[in-house]
């Protein structure tokens, strides 16, 4: 079984960070996402990574690749769907209650599953080998959710 504390930690940081951000005046640097995109990118970060862990769980064949969360149309058409703020803070939030159970139901085996993974930031490359899926979960919990925290953060500075 997975201790999911961190990953719960991380998301109720980013949480915080993203009800702060969306406070007027929280306009982000050319360039970089707004205070709704940072949260849309995480609900395809999210989904992405649940689908991952419950196809390891089915024994069914997987991949990972974040290239749909990067899509500016696709971020858009998230923020559209959930409402903004406080529709993508929700989400957020039953989405890493889900993963983190659905974490907590796999076995060891299930959880050093190998995954085909391409990750990419910014147009850079930063994995593109198999990853256990044990990996792509804590990977969010001490990467890639604290980094997008970090953003929102930035956002009300």
């Amino acid at each position: 079984m997975m201790d999911t504390a961190p990953l719960r930690a991380a998301y109720g940081a980013l949480l915080d960070a993203a009800a702060t951000a969306a406070e007027p005046g929280a306009a982000p640097p050319p360039g970089e996402w707004s205070a709704d995109q940072i949260p849309a990118h995480v609900v395809l970060i999210n989904t992405a990574t649940i689908a991952a862990v419950s196809s390891a769980a089915t024994g069914a064949v997987t991949t990972y690749d974040n290239r749909l969360a990067q899509d500016a149309w696709t971020i858009d058409r998230v923020v559209t769907l959930t409402g903004g703020g406080a529709g993508l803070r929700n989400r957020i939030g039953h989405q890493a209650d889900a993963l983190c159970a659905l974490a907590m139901s796999c076995g060891e085996a299930e959880l050093d599953t190998p995954v085909p993974a391409l990750l990419l930031s910014k147009g850079e490359v930063l994995v593109d080998q198999p990853m256990r899926v044990r990996d792509l979960v804590t990977g969010l919990a001490e990467s890639e959710i604290p980094g997008h925290t970090r953003q929102l953060r930035a956002l009300h500075d």
